[in-house]
């Protein structure tokens, strides 16, 4: 096992807490915000402290923390103190350089949209506008703003209520959901890097949601004790609902890749071979053979 160094957070200072707490918890997704004052002043920034906590009622929270060198509070906040709505523009790669151009620290009074080039289109309930390029924009009412320090690096949530939500139809699938594929998100890592979802980034888990998985402890201790299996191979596996009776499982044996490893069964390792093999087949998602050719072990 690795060497683990570890630090309270009074050790650290503000930019290294920052920094490391960036790095670490990543990737975050971006809140594209768009405010106004009570002057009619538009502000265009985005925040990664950022993230949906209920859908009834359809709550984001995001947090413009004070600034680390001057300890200043962000203009979309003081926007908010003013005027207590938000548009929450979600983020994709077609407009992750506009986006990044719009994080500069203009004085109060530009407007980022002019700066960034993205285009300003009206909103339906509330008096920010939205990102017109934006895949989703979501109009919301400011329910509760909670400082959390009154030190530089200190986060302010605020917790704003969707009250109508924008679709970009190309991002829609042929039933009018959105298409994970289409939206080509990106997130926000530490430092100056991102990250983005799509292609090879995307890969898809079967969630237990309305089944119960059986769980790695019943797993056979022939597998739970793999040389060759990963946690994330035993996580899959533990996701099933049962395990297979043994006459489901001599039905692998006729599989052309477990007959020729019986084959030469005496002159292998049969079990690391059969768990080769099992974990190739748990890669291609198919569970059910791969449980097979793991619980044959036992069996033969």
């Amino acid at each position: 096992m690795s060497e683990i160094t570890t630090y309270s957070p009074e050790e650290l200072s503000q930019r290294d807490l920052h920094n490391l707490l960036l790095t670490a918890v990543a990737p975050r997704p971006i809140c594209f915000a768009s405010t106004i004052d009570l002057d009619g002043n538009v502000n265009l920034s985005p925040f990664s402290f950022f993230n949906v906590f209920s859908s009834k009622p359809p709550v984001m929270v995001f947090s413009p923390a004070r600034n680390g060198r001057d300890n200043t509070l962000k203009h979309t906040l003081q926007n908010i103190y003013e005027v207590k709505e938000v548009v929450i523009n979600i983020v994709n790669h077609s407009l992750v350089e506009q986006m990044s151009l719009a994080s500069t620290a203009y004085d109060k009074g530009v407007n980022e949209f002019v700066k960034s080039g993205l285009t300003q289109v009206p909103s339906d309930k509330i008096r920010p506008p939205r990102v017109g390029e934006a895949p989703v924009a979501l109009e919301c009412t400011v329910d509760q703003v909670i400082e959390l320090g009154d030190q530089g690096g200190a986060g302010n949530l605020v917790i704003a209520r969707v009250v109508r939500i924008h679709l970009n139809d190309k991002y829609l699938d042929e039933t009018g959901k959105l298409d994970t594929h289409k939206l080509d998100l990106v997130a926000r890592m530490g430092g100056s890097w991102y990250c983005r979802a799509n292609s090879s980034a995307l890969f898809e888990i079967p969630k237990p949601v309305r089944t119960k998985g059986l769980g790695i402890d019943l797993l056979p201790q022939s597998i739970r004790e793999s040389s060759v299996l990963t946690g994330n191979n035993l996580g899959r596996l533990g996701n099933l609902e049962r395990l297979p009776e043994s006459s489901e499982v001599l039905t692998i044996r006729n599989h052309p890749e477990i007959k020729a490893l019986i084959a030469q069964k005496d002159t292998t390792d049969w079990k690391a071979a059969l768990h080769l093999i099992g974990q190739r087949w748990l890669e291609n998602n198919d569970t059910e053979a791969a449980i097979k050719a793991l619980m044959l072990f036992d069996i033969l």
